[in-house]
């Protein structure tokens, strides 16, 4: 018996060197970095002092706030996705096109829709030209030029191509639904409401739980690109996301030891999130277990 799980373990071995290899050397590399000063020769030990400068920058509490607003998308793409993908479960007017289409963006890189919309959003973009045309010219305005509206509209970008992501994940699900739910509850009288709350959120409960978490660790590690294509972190640093930050810190301000300290700052936070979401899910959905 000992011999055999031996065995187990002789083949997942080489998995799980890999894992050490590409994601706990750098971790823990990261934490080492994140205690030394490695701005001057010998790389000295300098204690909490790179996370002392981490939390006096101002900038920092930017970009943190920055994931936190993003972070509010995720419920919002939930909701998106649930009733999308209950739609076309329901074959909709035109449910082939919509299926067929709604995963497009997001199968598109990052960085060539962040090219798109940057242009789209310029003083001169095709939104303001849109606005002119139909006579709201007074909702017309630099969408990248302002702060909040600059994060409005990064916001609205990633809220755009990542709910065809959710919405394909959650129709793949229903499509294994038996039919039979949804005719009894036809014949109780059940309403679209009814039926959403009783059948298809009960029945997509894991799923909703695997799409939150993609969704936090995509808020908070996966946004840089957006950012780095649009906006460049401005105007005036009001768009740095966490990322981001320890992007200009590491390779523009040369201060390794803080981007370490903040990059594991990072990994605790998604850590956090992540678990935190999943016991939330657990109190949610426990009354259909």
């Amino acid at each position: 018996m000992i011999k055999e799980h031996v065995k187990g373990y002789l083949f997942i071995l080489p998995a799980l060197v890999v894992i050490a290899v590409i994601f706990f050397y750098p971790l823990f590399q990261n934490i080492h970095y994140s205690f030394l000063d490695l701005s001057v020769a010998g790389r000295p030990f300098a204690g909490f002092t790179n996370y002392r400068i981490m939390l006096r920058d101002p900038v920092f509490w930017v970009s943190i706030k920055n994931n936190a607003l993003l972070i509010l998308l995720v419920p919002l793409l939930v909701v998106i996705a649930l009733v999308f993908s209950y739609l076309l479960y329901g074959e909709v007017k035109g449910w082939k096109f919509y299926r067929a289409t709604i995963l497009v963006p997001y199968i598109i890189s990052i960085t060539a829709i962040g090219l798109f919309f940057s242009l789209f959003f310029q003083g001169r973009g095709m939104l303001n030209s849109l606005l002119r045309a139909i006579h709201l010219d007074f909702l017309v305005t630099d969408w990248l030029g302002s702060g909040v509206t600059a994060m409005l509209s990064i916001m609205f970008v990633i809220l755009w191509r990542e709910f065809g992501f959710g919405t394909m994940l959650f129709l793949a699900r229903l499509s294994t639904v038996s039919d039979e739910l949804f005719d009894a509850a036809e014949i109780d009288g059940a309403g679209w409401f009814k039926k959403m709350q009783f059948i298809v959120i009960p029945e997509l409960a894991t799923v909703i739980e695997f799409y939150v978490f993609i969704m936090i660790v995509t808020m908070l590690s996966w946004v840089f690109n957006y950012v780095l294509v649009m906006t460049l972190g401005g105007p005036s640093r009001s768009t740095y996301v966490t990322e981001y930050y320890i992007y200009m810190e590491a390779f523009r301000m040369k201060k390794m030891g803080v981007a370490s300290a903040v990059s594991i700052v990072l990994f605790l936070l998604t850590g956090i999130l992540s678990f935190t979401s999943f016991r939330f899910r657990k109190k949610l959905f426990s009354e259909y277990e």
